[in-house]
């Protein structure tokens, strides 16, 4: 059998997938912590994380194991019978995290719309609010993910533009403003939620205020609306905490001090590191007094809460915890911001720095409709290292928590030395 080129295999898939994505010209074959190799045996820095789902690093042994061993066993019951691993698992991740119950799911867009689910009934049996009037407030520049409910309070046009009739119930307000989120609330009795990411990730990681999160939770409990984190991409470790929402984390106790308070959702929605990358797994966590509107066959999934998800979920949260992954991705953070800042002062082509933790992004001195950022992105990948754009002319840099100072500054020197010679 004939060896295939990355050439063959990208024609492979131009020819017989369907062209909904636009990846970055490189085939890769092997993943091994920090690392990447293509079909040809190049190795890279894996600097996207599939976006923030590697945050324990590419093919961690640990979680590799509970895989296998599981697999061996049992993968797949459905929720018509129990099976020996789940429960164990929502003990587990509920102490983590520090709620009462989890919903499982699997995919980040599944666990958004098991949120919505949940926040509405919630209103209707728990507020108040007359049925099928409840209406849950989203933030501008928004990602959540591209069902169609999801789609309906984007406004990436990429994203919307012709796949309506849209789904009504979604207020807009600008994201990082609370003014306009509480007269949102004053002005509509029928508000049930505020959904909001604490980073704007797709959005070209837009951190807000310091105190936008804490302040937003305070305006939701003084009117009495959920406050629904969304945590896919920023939580678990990702930003230097063990949610991007937490400062003094009293989940589990393994985020050490922080700057910022304790901020903790009334619904919080997980996915992506939630398995490392190892899996699709999805979860919604809540109380007692919001999860407990949910009666059986009102919401599931085949697949949801599967033996297999709940050993992989429970290892890759172990190795976050017990590999201080959390810290890690806080003190290289600061360094690699620092690190581009000097390269921001120094080079006309970049013009902004920001992020938190390892959830990082360059702004690039061109338009978001110019072939700039995506060009500087080849460059890279030509130096060793993988990242991606975002929003026309932003790349942000996302390396999983596993990774080393020295390889860090290894990796620094090759973004260095890509945009001075660009």
């Amino acid at each position: 059998m004939l060896t295939m080129t990355s050439q063959d295999l990208m024609a492979l898939e131009d020819k017989h997938g369907a062209h909904n994505y636009h990846p970055l010209p490189v085939v890769l074959a092997k993943g091994d912590g920090v690392y990447v190799w293509d079909v040809e045996g190049k190795r890279y820095y894996d600097f996207l994380s599939a976006y923030s789902a590697v945050n324990q690093g590419h093919c961690h042994p640990r979680i590799i194991n509970a895989l296998k061993d599981q697999a061996e066993t049992l993968t797949l019951t459905s929720r018509a019978f129990y099976n020996d691993q789940l429960g164990e698992y929502e003990q587990f991740a509920t102490e983590y995290f520090g709620f009462d119950k989890l919903l499982p799911m699997n995919t980040g867009a599944e666990a958004v719309e098991t949120a919505i689910k949940l926040c509405r009934k919630w209103a209707y049996e728990k507020k108040g609010i007359a049925e099928e009037q409840a209406q849950i407030i989203v933030c501008s520049n928004n990602f959540h993910g591209r069902t169609t409910t999801i789609i309906s309070f984007s406004n990436d046009p990429d994203a919307r533009k012709n796949f309506g009739p849209y789904t009504p119930g979604f207020v807009k307000v600008e994201y990082d403003n609370l003014e306009a989120l509480e007269a949102a609330i004053q002005e509509n009795d029928n508000i049930a939620g505020f959904l909001v990411e604490p980073i704007q990730g797709e959005a070209g990681v837009y951190t807000p205020a310091d105190d936008y999160m804490s302040k937003a939770k305070a305006i939701c409990e003084k009117y009495g609306v959920l406050f629904i984190a969304d945590e896919i991409q920023t939580g678990i470790a990702r930003t230097g905490a063990l949610l991007a929402v937490c400062g003094n984390c009293t989940c589990a106790g393994h985020c050490e001090q922080q700057e910022a308070t304790y901020t903790r959702p009334d619904i919080l929605i997980l996915g992506k590191a939630l398995s490392g990358g190892v899996y699709p797994v999805s979860a919604v966590l809540a109380d007692d007094h919001i999860i407990e509107v949910i009666k059986p066959g009102q919401h599931g999934s085949t697949f949801g809460g599967n033996p297999l998800a709940a050993a992989v979920a429970t290892a890759a949260l172990n190795v976050v915890k017990d590999e201080k992954l959390a810290q890690n991705a806080r003190k290289l953070g600061q360094r690699f911001r620092a690190e581009m800042q000097k390269l921001v002062d120094e080079s006309d082509l970049l013009t902004l720095v920001r992020g938190r933790g390892l959830l990082n992004a360059v702004v690039i001195n061109d338009t978001p409709d110019s072939s700039t950022a995506w060009d500087i992105c080849l460059k890279l990948r030509d130096h060793g290292l993988l990242a991606k754009p975002t929003h026309g002319n932003i790349i942000r840099f996302a390396p999983p928590l596993v990774m080393t100072e020295e390889q860090l500054m290894d990796c620094v020197g090759i973004i260095r030395k890509t945009i001075l010679e660009f």
